[in-house]
């Protein structure tokens, strides 16, 4: 578990004075922007004008469509409905975007959003005109174009209504905050971050070098939790979100250069008033506080895909219990029949940016298995600071079963319907792990969700050694795509099936 430390819990936020934006990222980064899942939000507007024009085609043509499925595929689609299709889709975000849908700062509060849609929508509409005007059959008519406004317009604002939600259950957590720095700069971040209306923020404290014994206490910024030079083992050991780096750039480059490397290192994000400095995993992004701007030195994917990922769970998670639900009974059955002791073993695990969460599995040991780990540690087997054994006196017959096939992590797709764990992601730790890691770097594993699999589990995993396992959780967290997730969980089917490496 994370040892507390003092914090300030910040429910109210920023409204701060105005920096310039950088245009350039350097060595050839990807530039910072203020238009935020612009692309995703696209994809779905163009799905929303296609799902309006169908749903008003077969409100008025319901009586002569075909009820059976021979007739439904025998159906004609021709080629120039098809391109008058692509031509909506395409169209439609083009139109939404001169109308400023996709600029973040434009579309801040959703009565503004709203009218933006409305006005868009309306432009848009005239698009659709063209269906009734190539109509020869009069599927569709100019008096049909009014529905598929106001369908269009539904859809539109669920889209977004949908986007707030899920932005609003992003952040119905605090984020644990450090601010680095206890100067004027410092001041005026906090004070920022208390008039944020939008995103919730817990200081934890402050970070700076005493200035002739002096701290933030006199500057009347408190908690003063350490120096920088104990930000390091700070970040290794508490729950932290993101750094916010409020030091004078001119006399404090290469402190603020030294907290972006000691961040990028540990996985947490460090983000500064709009300067760029190098970087070497860490990749800039804009957020914008109100009116002032910030850069924040990302070391992980980008969030709106994150997001996709994140719903890819929810399904996935939520199929895969219930197909596996009559299994799962079966075997909680044979555990309960075959030993004494509860069904579920929950243990804590180390989590997202080092949060505790608890992690459930089918019992494969004995009831007294935790009692009995000191007395084995001289028999462990494994490199670095994990505990593996290979014939674990502590197993139970059946349990030897549910490891090699991996069915015991089957309760984990509960985890992941929860939000503790992905479907891909590192492999979560014991916390006698975590606390015996001792490079600073290995901490960066930590900066994605956990998952029921990763590049570890069809590699070999116990086979691997924890060195080259964290490599390759590292390797997965800079390559990710959803493309490599797919990769995983297919064959992680194979490597379950063989057992290979299964301990």
């Amino acid at each position: 578990m994370t040892r507390p430390i003092p914090s300030l819990s910040v429910s109210d936020g920023i409204t701060p004075s105005a920096t310039a934006v950088p245009n350039t990222v350097s060595r050839g980064r990807r530039k910072p922007t203020i238009v935020r899942h612009a692309a995703l939000i696209a994809c779905l507007d163009s799905l929303a004008a296609l799902v309006a024009i169908l749903v008003v085609f077969i409100s008025v043509n319901f009586s002569k469509l075909p009820i059976d499925a021979q007739g439904f595929l025998s159906a004609r689609v021709t080629v120039k409905n098809i391109l008058l299709l692509i031509a909506l889709a395409i169209a439609w975000p083009t139109v939404f975007h001169l109308f400023g849908l996709y600029d973040a700062q434009r579309v801040r509060q959703f009565r503004a959003e709203a009218r933006r849609l409305l006005a868009a929508t309306t432009a848009a509409s005239g698009v659709a005109l063209i269906f009734p005007i190539t109509s020869v059959s009069r599927s569709i008519t100019l008096w049909d174009v009014p529905y598929f406004w106001l369908a269009a317009i539904a859809l539109g604002l669920a889209v977004r209504g949908a986007r707030r939600v899920m932005e609003h259950a992003n952040f119905r957590q605090a984020r644990r905050t450090l601010i680095v720095g206890t100067g004027q700069l410092a001041r005026r971040a906090f004070h920022d971050i208390r008039i944020d209306r939008i995103h919730r923020y817990e200081v934890v404290g402050f970070v700076d070098e005493p200035l002739y014994g002096r701290t933030g206490r006199e500057r009347g910024l408190e908690p003063f939790i350490g120096s920088i030079q104990q930000l390091e083992e700070i970040l290794m050991r508490q729950a932290i979100d993101e750094v916010v780096i409020a030091l004078p750039v001119k006399s404090c480059y290469q402190d603020i250069q030294r907290v972006i490397g000691l961040c990028e290192r540990a996985g947490v994000q460090a983000k500064y008033g709009a300067d760029m400095f190098e970087s070497t995993v860490a990749f800039p992004r804009y957020h914008a506080h109100g009116d002032r701007a910030f850069v924040a030195m990302q070391v992980v994917p980008d969030a709106h895909w994150l997001r996709v990922k994140r719903a890819i769970d929810v399904v996935g998670a939520s199929v895969g219990l219930v197909i596996s639900a009559p299994f799962m009974l079966a075997v909680a059955a044979l555990i309960k029949l075959t030993s004494s002791g509860p069904v579920v073993y929950a243990q804590d695990r180390c989590g997202l940016n080092r949060r505790a969460f608890r992690m459930y599995k089918f019992r494969s040991m004995y009831s007294d298995a935790d009692k009995l780990q000191a007395s084995l540690e001289e028999r462990n087997e494994a490199s670095g600071p994990v505990f593996k054994i290979r014939n674990d006196p502590r197993v139970t017959p059946l349990g030897r079963i549910l490891r090699k096939t991996s069915i015991d992590e089957l309760p984990q797709l509960w985890n992941v319907l929860v939000g503790d764990m992905s479907l891909v992601g590192p492999r979560p730790l014991p916390w006698r792990d975590v606390d015996r890691i001792t490079r600073p770097a290995d901490m960066r594993r930590f900066s994605l969700r956990p998952g029921l699999t990763c590049l570890w589990q069809i590699q070999g995993r116990s086979t691997i050694g924890f060195e080259r396992w964290v490599e390759l959780d590292l390797e997965y967290i800079d390559n990710w795509s959803l493309g490599l997730d797919a990769y995983i969980l297919i064959k992680t089917v194979p490597a379950v099936i063989s057992g290979t490496g299964a301990n």
